[in-house]
């Protein structure tokens, strides 16, 4: 699991902050911020690879955040989490570009194969980008 970097986004303090160190627990490279503002601007800093994405902040929610992260960030991986059974949300996030979706309480081995599954795909999509720009160049 290690090798890659995941950003956690929830304004549930606690909950952040057990996740964040469990998953350091588990050799995560993992940093924790509590709002989607918070989030972005950390983005903007610093490339991560994976984010797990509280739906229902105050402030700007998951779903806007979701929308800024794929505007700006066409690769990085996002899992959305709620604590509220909402299929419509699950959905609305599923068609922006979610890679994935799971309800609270979560389990964090099968977080941890989703973040997995994630970063293989933002992977292998860098990849073929990167080797087309490679053929482009070499057919200039």
């Amino acid at each position: 699991m290690e090798g890659f970097t995941v950003l956690v986004v929830d304004d549930e303090a606690d909950f952040l902050d057990t996740l964040v160190k469990r998953m350091n627990k588990r050799n995560v490279r993992v940093q924790g911020v509590g709002s989607g503002e918070e989030a972005l601007a950390l983005l903007n800093r610093q490339p991560m690879d994976v984010v797990v994405l509280d739906v229902r902040m105050p402030g700007m929610d998951g779903i806007q955040v979701l929308k800024e992260i794929k505007e700006h960030w066409p690769l990085l991986e996002v899992i959305m989490l709620t604590g509220h059974a909402s299929l419509e949300v699950a959905i609305e996030g599923m068609e922006l570009g979610a890679f994935d979706y799971m309800m609270k309480p979560i389990d964090i081995d099968e977080l941890l194969y989703k973040l997995q599954d994630a970063y293989k795909k933002k992977f292998i999509q860098a990849e073929k980008i990167k080797k087309m720009k490679e053929v482009s160049a070499a057919g200039e």
